[in-house]
């Protein structure tokens, strides 16, 4: 073996390999931040189009979710089963599938199905797309290379946003829509140049295949050779899946915490403004064009915040980056709060209020942005990661579709500032989790956490 691991590392190129396979995988992430952001832009129109409802267009929005849901319960079986490159590409051909579906809607009815199958495509990449990059990664850059996936999300809802503006001018929603497809399809065409996961590879007993892998990925005979003796350690335990979460406690604690960590992610409000943004710059009183345009801004600025995540979590670690994330966002909408209920009627109060929603959204995009993806994938042990983070990204989708079909009811109900108290409240509660449930997992392998784990250590201390 030692032979041939030698020959295929004399011939390898790890660092371009590894680069080009991480982007490539986290450009799953950009198709969901284009549906995020496309949304958001065309709402205003299609209610127009339509003569919808508010409660109709909360319906419009949050439709891709319950998709995304389904899709992502669905990932895991597939990802197991097909693996997670030909779930990508399965992923990408409903993506291109359903852009243009939405593009030809008749009504709103048949928009909401259209907005459910693209649903689907976005829960099976959310799913495979984070899982994928943590099992090729190596443990020293697995942060970095898991935030290229939500700097994927954030890049592709600001040029969704750009889209939009520049259609705005027409009002044609059909095209800010249909558009999208285009990435999708070029997403599908990289798709043929990643290779497998070999963890994924090790599971199905194709050994050789994975070691060639991790020899193209790594460039170090010992690494390489370690690697595949930690996976084949991890593969002597035989439970999986159900099984094991009705078995092992420990594995339960895992999915528990996967399932609360994306559960806070939503509540904190950032997706209700990414899918929202026009509908909340209009009760700042701006007019439409300045609607679309600081709908880019903050679009511009989840981009730019996103970077400083890149560059930290493997350097600063995961918790303190969250603790300084959630302050920031609890602060930010408490203001904007604070700001609606005492009454925005200058200009200066106007930028002011805007500021601080920009405020909120670089609290997000360096923090449970990125971090909570790469935490969830990192928690789950090997045997159990297909149903771990299911069980996490249904969650995932299942939350956001209750903040999505709720935001507009809220500000109705019970006010535009005390929505936004309501979502500062949450973000202060999420430091406290992070706390007392949150580990702390920066330069760990994925083996040494699960060994932690299984162990039963509390959940913050299986970091160590």
């Amino acid at each position: 073996m030692d032979v041939a691991v030698e020959k295929q590392v004399e011939a390898a190129h790890p660092k371009a390999a590894l680069v080009t396979t991480c982007i490539l995988a986290a450009l799953a992430g950009l198709m969901f931040g284009l549906d995020i952001g496309v949304i958001s832009g065309a709402q205003q129109f299609i209610q127009k189009d339509f003569g919808a409802t508010d409660r109709i267009i909360e319906w419009v929005v949050s439709s891709m979710t319950l998709g995304a849901a389904a899709g992502a319960l669905a990932a895991g079986w597939m990802s197991a089963a097909l693996g997670r490159k030909r779930s990508l590409m399965l992923g990408a051909v409903l993506f291109i599938a359903g852009s243009l579906f939405c593009a030809m809607a008749w009504n709103a009815p048949s928009l909401i199905a259209a907005r459910v199958v693209l649903g689907l495509a976005i829960g099976v990449a959310t799913f495979t797309a984070p899982l994928y990059l943590a099992e090729v990664a190596p443990e020293r850059i697995r942060g970095a290379m898991i935030s290229t996936y939500q700097l994927m999300i954030t890049t592709g809802i600001l040029l969704a946003f750009l889209s939009d503006t520049a259609f705005s001018s027409t009002g044609n929603w059909r095209w800010m829509l249909g558009v999208i497809s285009v990435p999708g399809a070029l997403f599908m065409v990289g798709l043929f140049f990643l290779p497998d996961s070999p963890r994924w590879l090790m599971l199905r007993g194709r050994r050789d295949d994975a070691q060639a892998v991790l020899a193209k990925l790594r460039g170090d005979v010992d690494v390489v050779k370690k690697e595949l003796a930690d996976i084949e350690e991890q593969l002597k335990t035989k439970q999986h899946g159900w099984s094991m979460f009705r078995e092992n406690r420990n594995f339960r604690r895992s999915v528990g915490l996967g399932m609360l960590l994306q559960a806070m992610q939503q509540f904190t409000g950032m997706n209700v403004v990414m899918y929202y943004a026009p509908r909340i710059f209009k009760e700042m009183g701006y007019d439409t064009h300045a609607q679309m345009w600081f709908t880019a801004a903050v679009g511009l600025t989840n981009v730019l915040a996103t970077l400083i995540a890149f560059g930290l979590v493997d350097r600063l670690g995961r918790k303190p980056i969250l603790y300084a994330g959630f302050s920031m966002m609890a602060v930010g909408l408490g203001v904007v709060g604070t700001m609606m209920a005492l009454g925005i009627n200058g200009r200066a109060e106007q930028l002011f209020t805007v500021g601080m929603l920009l405020f909120f959204i670089v609290g997000f995009a360096m923090s449970a942005g990125p971090l909570i993806w790469t935490l969830c994938s990192e928690v789950q042990p090997l045997k159990g990661r297909d149903f771990g983070i299911a069980a996490s990204t249904f969650t995932n989708w299942a939350t956001n579709f209750v903040v999505g079909v709720t935001f507009l009811s809220l500000m109705a109900g019970i006010g535009n500032a005390q929505t936004f108290w309501l979502y500062a409240a949450l973000n202060a509660v999420f430091i406290v989790f992070t706390f007392w449930l949150v580990p702390e997992t920066k330069g760990v392998t994925l083996e040494q956490i699960e060994r932690n784990l299984m162990k039963g250590n509390p959940l913050r201390k299986i970091g160590r």
